[in-house]
């Protein structure tokens, strides 16, 4: 019986497929043909609704509070800034739609093909890095899951150092929530779009039974009036909030921005360019209802507990209901594997599949990212020592948004639209090298 090397690098080679572009493509790789172009415009709307409603967004949208402005302007805030991140979501995603190529192929008309390696490489670090600390915050819905069922697990033992940033429960809890999601990860993007739907109704239904039991614990009028507690002290006018609402602003431009950068990697399997014009109106209006609702809990939270809660895992930590906490808990992991597969995970595979076409293709890419970024980069390291380091990440994000507008210029001002697919698949074209990105 033949046993294969599995040092041999022509073991994990791909077997030979139809690629049109040889050695420095795959059938992944290449534009997308039209029997698999399926995305319609309510794909679009689901993916959106199940990317909004994330552990992070509400978040986000609670902090606004702490630096002084009302729900009132911090509502404002997320609405401009998730339009402006709209426009240009469209404008590079009519480019994936049009061309049906992915980000990593897409740079190279506009960085030059050996200079888009550095956009491609930037781009699956951080990818890789916020799977990890999305993974870990999936562990903490484990544990809740986990104790509502036996809640013994509060009373777990544990093993390992003092030292250690975490406990034997934490590492089983982690394990747990990393191998939950590996079935997700082998799904092809074509067939994914079934559990972004999927996620888009369970988890909004699953949020607006906790903005339910908010405003029956504590009315709107008593929660979200101004000058109520420390979450929403009023600032007066001037300088101090034009800065504060400018902030605002800025966080939730940043929440998304490097979603502007990969969402060709989406837009390609949609149906016509005009199924994905939808985005221009969902975005802002999905993310703003999701910054109301994390504002509302958060508000009346700390009315019901006397303490601010901001994460919504720790306000589900303060519920008696088991059967609620499960099921509140089950709904925000669902969230999290939808954020980890389309911001992350995916992301991620296009871009190790651009860097080694021969080996990668987009299951394999994103189980390599599933692994270095769940295992390899230690995300309860990063979390626990290295708060300095998140703010490091947040900032690479920042760096990683002009490549939006660098693609998005290139495109539709200076080749206004005319540029050559075949020769972005090749090192010594036309896009060999860009001198003017």
């Amino acid at each position: 019986m033949h046993v294969p090397n599995f040092l041999d690098p022509k073991t994990w080679a791909l077997p030979p497929g139809e690629s049109t572009f040889g050695p420095w493509s795959n059938q992944d790789m290449d534009p997308v043909p039209p029997s698999e172009r399926i995305w319609t415009a309510w794909n679009f709307i689901s993916y959106w609704v199940s990317d909004a409603t994330q552990v992070a967004m509400w978040q986000s949208a609670s902090s606004m509070l702490a630096i002084g402005l009302t729900w009132r302007q911090a509502l404002v805030a997320i609405a401009v800034g998730y339009f402006l991140i709209a426009i240009v979501m469209v404008l590079n995603g009519s480019i994936g739609a049009r061309l049906h190529i992915s980000f990593p192929v897409l740079t190279r008309s506009s960085f030059g093909f050996w200079f888009s390696y550095f956009s491609v490489i930037s781009r699956v670090v951080l990818a890789m890095f916020w799977f990890g600390i999305q993974t870990y915050t999936g562990s903490e819905c484990i544990y809740q899951m986990l104790k509502a069922i036996w809640p013994s697990t509060a009373r777990m033992s544990n093993h390992l150092s003092a030292l250690s940033p975490v406990t034997t429960r934490d590492m089983m809890c982690y394990f747990l929530s990393w191998l939950f999601q590996l079935p997700f990860l082998l799904i092809s993007p074509r067939k994914i779009r079934h559990f972004f739907t999927a996620k888009s109704v369970i988890v909004p239904c699953s949020w607006l039974a906790i903005l339910i039991w908010a405003m029956v614990r504590v009315p709107s009028s008593k929660s979200l009036a101004p000058n109520q507690g420390p979450l929403t002290q009023s600032m007066s006018n001037g300088s101090a909030l034009a800065w504060a609402w400018l902030s605002a602003l800025n966080s939730s431009l940043g929440n998304v921005c490097t979603l502007s950068i990969n969402i060709p990697d989406f837009t390609r399997y949609a149906k016509n360019e005009r199924a994905q014009f939808v985005q221009i109106l969902i975005i802002p209006v999905t993310f703003t209802l999701v910054g109301f609702v994390g504002i509302a809990v958060t508000s009346a939270a700390e009315f019901i507990y006397g303490e601010v809660l901001w994460d919504p895992l720790r306000l589900i930590d303060h519920w008696d209901n088991r059967a609620l906490s499960f099921f509140a808990a089950l709904s925000f992991f669902i969230s999290i594997i939808g954020t980890n597969i389309g911001a992350n995970s995916l992301s991620a595979a296009n871009d190790l599949m651009a860097l080694s076409p021969k080996y990668v293709n987009i299951r394999r890419g994103q189980i390599i990212c599933a692994v270095i970024g769940g295992w390899a980069i230690c995300p309860w390291e990063i979390l626990a020592t290295a708060p300095g380091f998140l703010n490091f990440m947040s900032g690479y994000t920042v760096f990683l948004g002009p490549f939006a507008g660098i693609m998005v210029a290139d495109y539709w001002l200076v080749h206004k639209g005319n540029v050559d697919v075949p020769a972005m698949y090749y090192p010594h074209g036309r896009y060999s090298d860009n001198h003017r990105a």
